[in-house]
């Protein structure tokens, strides 16, 4: 530990170091710094700093945390997680799989047999093995979902875990998560769509930290992915893939005022998703967002996908692995969104082009400058009408919007090497 402070008491005392045990740092009681994004307008962003000293928690299994969370209440809390705890656990904190879910004769060799397109076709599915799912899956939800309340601090120690949980902050504000490692929100009963995108899909459940309807939140060093369980590792069920993971990191529902800072989204396909639908004409003047300094590294699509949010996003880094054949796209700009890009770095493989890193559902605008592309400097905007004409509109540079609150902005030459150093869980300790 480091010693950070010196302090002068006096001729008569000299000059006293204060001991290394006594200044570690309370990163429960941190709040989110003046200017640092959407999330600093109006009163700021404070979690549970004010907590009084019955409301600081260090937890270290599922049950603990539940305690602490209680139940999603609005009182001013401090939750310190240490080492790994497991959500997919029972009360007396032993693991549970997904057999330990399963109820109702539900089988996953029964639900396919009894829902193949070939012979069931395009309706919904009902009947036994759905309300079987639809059983399993509860039993799961209410071991997993963790509700988050107002004025709530989470924040890992050192070398801190939280996997198989889907973090979810309901209709609450003044939140903040930092510090923790977030991974494997993992859904035992996918359900098929049969009319999604054409072809049918597979739907998960969790997404591993869901801001609903949520303002003032702060998420910063915080590590988000699939570790444990890849999606890449799991088999195809009618031709589609058998994904088990939801979003990393969904903000919906009207959610206003957050700032993302210095975290990494890592191996996963729909990273982010920021605003409902393009009918959720509700999030209009809402899904004000501020992404900075963040790492997307293996991540198939949606860094984020916008619709109608005016998003910041600066001084992140994006890195697309050379066996990465599933690539879709990075920034997706949808029904009446404001995205105000600047100073980002991107890495690819060759087979990734920088026409390939902007895509757009019914948007508008997209305002870029300042980005790099394996060392370039592009101009995303240009790029994307000039190869994307004749499948997409064409975007124009208005936006509507110029962002005031932020924190210094990089180049992105700069920003791309503090990210790759700095982002993630375990850097702030």
């Amino acid at each position: 530990m480091r010693l950070r402070h010196i302090v002068a008491v006096g001729a008569m005392l000299g000059i006293l170091s204060i001991p290394a045990h006594a200044e570690a740092r309370d990163l429960g009681r941190d709040t989110l710094p003046a200017n640092d994004g959407w999330a600093a307008a109006g009163a700021g962003t404070t979690g549970g700093s004010a907590a009084d000293a019955d409301h600081v928690f260090t937890v270290t299994d599922r049950a603990g945390l539940v305690r602490a969370l209680d139940g999603g209440s609005a009182t001013p809390k401090i939750i310190k997680i240490a080492g790994t705890i497991d959500a997919n656990t029972d009360d007396d904190g032993d693991h549970l799989d997904c057999s330990d879910y399963t109820t109702g004769g539900y089988g996953l060799k029964k639900y396919l047999a009894a829902y193949d397109p070939r012979t069931w076709g395009s309706a919904k599915p009902s009947g036994e093995q759905e309300v079987a799912r639809q059983a399993s899956a509860k039993k799961q939800a209410e071991r997993v979902e963790l509700l988050v309340g107002s004025n709530t601090t989470i924040v890992g120690l050192k070398g801190a875990v939280l996997k198989g949980a889907s973090l979810q902050v309901k209709n609450a504000d003044n939140v903040i998560v930092r510090n923790l490692d977030l991974r494997d929100a993992y859904d035992c009963f996918p359900v098929w769509q049969p009319n999604t995108g054409g072809l049918g899909d597979w739907k998960t459940a969790y997404d591993t930290l869901w801001l609903s309807g949520a303002t003032h939140v702060w998420v910063d060093h915080v590590t988000l992915s699939d570790k444990g369980h890849p999606d890449a590792a799991e088999p195809t069920h009618f031709a589609r893939n058998y994904l088990r993971h939801d979003g990393l990191l969904d903000i919906t529902n009207g959610s206003d005022l957050i700032t993302v800072s210095w975290s990494r989204f890592a191996g996963h396909d729909k990273a982010m998703l920021i605003g409902n639908g393009d009918t959720a004409t509700g999030d209009r003047g809402r899904l004000r967002v501020t992404l900075h300094h963040n790492e997307f590294e293996s991540v198939v699509q949606r860094a984020p996908r916008v619709r109608f949010g005016q998003v910041h996003l600066y001084n992140n880094r994006y890195v697309v692995p050379e066996d990465a054949h599933d690539y879709r796209y990075s920034i997706g700009v949808s029904t009446e969104s404001a995205i105000h890009a600047e100073n980002n770095a991107f890495h690819t493989p060759g087979h990734v082009e920088a026409a390939d890193l902007v895509k757009s559902w019914n948007g508008t605008a997209l305002h870029q400058r300042g980005t790099l592309f394996n060392g370039y400097p592009v101009d995303l905007l240009a790029i994307h009408n000039a190869y994307n004409s004749g499948s997409e509109r064409d975007l124009t540079a208005d936006v509507g919007w110029t962002p005031t609150l932020h924190t210094k902005i990089d180049s992105a030459a700069t920003a791309d090497r503090e990210v790759a150093r700095g982002a993630g869980a375990g850097r702030l300790l």
